[in-house]
């Protein structure tokens, strides 16, 4: 019985990790030229906007998106595509909080 317990105990601490390490690659990455597109786009990220418990800080910028948070809203050229979702949303990648200041990557 104790074995069971600890290989679940393992498996789900591998799953956990797993996916708070994919979080936080994409969180770091996601920022320059962005496209907000419709749900059909299979091709994007999907980001849930929130008020707290946000994995990344995002300031909007009308040029210069280069560091982790700052996002440049495009209709064309566009480094990333992002499905915007509300805060309920529970199949998104990561989640957004749009700040004036302190942007970047939180670590949640």
């Amino acid at each position: 019985m104790k074995k069971i317990l600890f290989a679940l105990f393992a498996l789900a601490s591998v799953v956990l990790f797993a996916s708070d390490s994919r979080t936080a690659e994409i969180a770091k990455k996601l920022y320059g030229r962005i496209k907000i597109v419709p749900a059909t786009d299979s091709s994007a990220y999907r980001v849930a906007a929130t008020s707290h418990g946000e994995d990344l800080r995002v300031k909007i910028v009308h040029s210069c998106a280069n560091s982790c948070g700052l996002w440049q809203i495009v209709e064309s050229g566009e480094d990333f595509r992002v499905q915007l979702l509300n805060s309920s949303y529970s199949d998104a990648v990561i989640r957004v909080k749009f700040v004036e200041t302190g942007y970047g990557y939180t670590g949640f």
